[in-house]
């Protein structure tokens, strides 16, 4: 996937979870925040970040902050939304018959359903923008939602269903994803549970560039 219109800026602060102030040409400007998770080990004072500009009529903020380069010098995409987005467009490029977004399953949307032949296929995808001595780590912080669909595909994977997690590694060099047990014991649980039910788990590898963020390995 690729952004329009992005630009560079320094990272000055960030007062709640949904904003942070940034410099851009000298110039001190409120930016959206498109991720929601703590970030604390990346958006440290100083430190290069990307935005773009949507160009939405009556937004509040100009900028959308979805990139930063940690100070270990690794680019990091912190974009929310941009896992299902590259997601998309690499199950286009799969031998898929049906690939349906967003897909109601149980008591949850489960963010793919696709279809080979007679095969039934689950997936949700996760992004991953924790690492920590090369090992990219999820959650950042305490989701309940992600343990809720972990065990939906628990439960379709027993009923004969194709079910997988996929965690977007929203870096370079990283190619495993560990389940953050110390800040949501819960989701590694539910992870654990999940793989014992038949639960396949993937770690999508990708290449992050300031307006680029592409999968390159499974």
């Amino acid at each position: 996937m690729k952004y329009q219109n992005i630009t560079r800026a320094v990272f000055l602060k960030r007062p709640n979870r949904f904003i942070a102030e940034v410099e851009v040409n000298g110039t001190k400007e409120t930016v959206h925040v498109k991720n929601t998770g703590r970030c604390r080990e990346l958006l440290i004072p100083g430190c290069e970040v990307w935005l773009t500009e949507p160009g939405t009529p009556g937004r509040k903020t100009r900028y959308d902050l979805v990139a930063v380069r940690k100070e270990n010098g690794v680019l990091f995409n912190i974009d929310s939304q941009a896992p299902n987005h590259v997601v998309k467009e690499w199950l286009g490029k799969q031998d898929y018959d049906k690939v349906v977004p967003e897909y109601t399953y149980g008591e949850s949307r489960i963010d793919f359903y696709m279809e080979h032949g007679k095969e039934r296929y689950l997936m949700e995808v996760k992004g991953c923008t924790l690492e920590i001595d090369g090992t990219g780590y999820f959650p950042d912080a305490p989701t309940e939602r992600g343990a809720k669909h972990l065990r939906e595909l628990a439960k379709a994977a027993e009923s004969g269903i194709n079910a997988a997690i996929a965690f977007v590694i929203q870096m370079d060099g990283v190619s495993e994803v560990k389940t953050n047990t110390a800040t949501d014991p819960e989701f590694s649980k539910a992870f654990e549970d999940a793989k014992a039910a038949g639960v396949k788990v993937l770690f999508l590898k990708c290449h992050v560039e300031p307006d680029e963020l592409e999968i390159v390995g499974d």
